[in-house]
């Protein structure tokens, strides 16, 4: 299954086959498959979806999984869980062969991961003493995350150690 049958969309300069036409081209030439999605985790901050593509006979042709974070990009803002199971297709998809000229990673994996290699670190500023307390509240009534903390403020090692230690 080549590429030139199915619609692509240009990536730093190679071919993609986006999921949405992965999806098309399956449900037509693969009429008596099914795909399936299942949740493997999910907690306040985070997805893990499986998706499973099964044969007539309800044999295991290919399986994909994915991850996503809530509020890393635009769309997993609001719609983290849509997206980690359209990754999660995609993978199954290119598992499966479609679509997998260039790349088996989905074009949001994709274009995030070429932003994240273009992104300047931002400045991160000191928390105040009094702040880091209001955090650590936070965190632990399930309203902030360590990984928001650590990523929100520049740390000191002892302020560090004590998120470690929770």
């Amino acid at each position: 299954m080549k590429n030139k049958q199915l619609k692509t969309i240009d990536i730093k300069g190679k071919p993609y086959v986006e999921v949405n036409e992965r999806l098309k081209y399956f449900r037509e030439n693969y009429k008596n498959f099914c795909l399936e999605s299942d949740v493997l985790e999910k907690t306040a901050t985070s997805v893990m979806i499986k998706a499973t593509i099964k044969d007539a006979d309800g044999n295991i042709r290919a399986t994909g999984i994915a991850e996503e974070i809530k509020g890393t990009t635009f769309i997993n803002k609001t719609s983290y869980v849509e997206n980690c199971e359209t990754s999660a297709w995609g993978r199954a998809l290119a598992n499966l062969g479609i679509g997998i000229d260039t790349s088996v990673a989905s074009a949001d994996e994709v274009t995030t991961a070429i932003e994240q290699q273009n992104k300047k670190p931002k400045k991160r500023k000191p928390i105040s003493a009094e702040r880091f307390e209001e955090a650590i509240l936070a965190i632990s009534e399930g309203k902030y995350t360590h990984e928001q903390l650590r990523s929100s403020f520049d740390l000191t090692k002892e302020q560090l150690k004590s998120i470690t230690a929770c």
